[in-house]
């Protein structure tokens, strides 16, 4: 039986990861790429911004993940970079939309990434996959239309599926090491009130529930993608601070302060987000990591 993916975004954090435990699993893995070198994987070229695609692209897969997207966390929200944010996510899915929409292909399934900055700041309330877009909310309004454009496949009659990604906790990238590097220096500190809360995966558990959602047909329509016991951020520092072996000896860092330095992206660590779980357990889900001092603890006890 085929077993072919092809991966958007494949050579960012989650899709790296994702694509050699999907190799593990016995699937032939490919990316859509606009840099035209192979190396471990086979690469077809596209580039979303002139709407490109190798017509050998789609026609051989049997899954396609959908995970291209400019980070959300690199460099201040200009203008032009919320425009590049929103572009990234609406091209490349708008163009396999399109391409998806032709006969000339045996796609069974489309899993695509979205995030759990739709729901905006909801301080101490859980919100799960019904609780509607935050009207005024940058990243909401990003992942919203993201979810849209993904809709469109749905629409083809092929199964689709959106992950709404929490915060992903990798040694490789993504947060983690950013908030991690005072804190091994010695000056970790919770950011703002600390009562924010943060829904967080480890990476793998991502990459697993993403297999997971491809394999099994009843997995259909918005599943969030966070481990089932979200922290705050003091709680989230703290255990940080236990893992790594070090003091927090700094007090809070100032909201104010991380807006002057920020911006509007202080947004990102300072929104309250307490996302539930439930609807990915009743699927049978079973996390590795619910809880984040054993997720920590994975990624950096070999460091000890």
């Amino acid at each position: 039986m085929s077993r072919k993916v092809l991966i958007s975004g494949g050579t960012g954090l989650i899709g790296t990861r994702l694509a050699e435990m999907l190799i593990d699993a016995g699937y032939e893995v490919a990316l859509l790429s606009r840099e035209a070198h192979a190396e471990r994987f086979r690469r077809f070229h596209w580039d979303p911004r002139h709407d490109d695609i190798d017509e050998n692209a789609v026609p051989y897969a049997d899954y396609v993940i959908n995970l291209a997207g400019a980070s959300v966390s690199d460099g201040k929200w200009t203008d032009e970079r919320k425009k590049e944010i929103i572009d990234s996510r609406l091209q490349g899915t708008n163009l396999l939309a399109r391409t998806l929409a032709r006969d000339n292909h045996r796609v069974q399934t489309f899993l695509s990434a979205s995030a759990i900055g739709i729901y905006g700041d909801q301080g101490s309330d859980t919100v799960d996959e019904n609780f509607p877009p935050d009207p005024d909310d940058f990243l909401a309004e990003v992942a919203r239309q993201w979810e849209t454009a993904a809709q469109r496949v749905q629409a083809l009659g092929i199964r689709t599926v959106v992950i709404r990604i929490g915060i992903v906790l990798s040694a490789d990238g993504g947060a983690l090491p950013a908030i991690a590097k005072p804190t091994k220096l010695g000056a970790g500190a919770p950011l703002g009130s600390g009562k924010q809360y943060m829904s967080w995966i480890h990476i793998d558990d991502l990459c697993r529930l993403f297999i997971q959602a491809m394999e099994e047909n009843e997995w259909r329509g918005v599943y969030n993608g966070v481990a089932p016991h979200p922290v705050t951020n003091r709680e989230f520092t703290e255990t940080l601070a236990e893992v790594l072996h070090r003091p927090l000896v700094l007090p809070k860092v100032p909201a104010f302060g991380l807006k002057l330095l920020m911006g509007e992206m202080s947004e990102i660590v300072l929104a309250s987000q307490r996302v539930s779980a439930d609807k990915v357990l009743q699927h049978g889900f079973q996390f590795e990591y619910p809880h984040l001092q054993e997720a920590l603890e994975e990624i950096y006890e070999p460091e000890e």
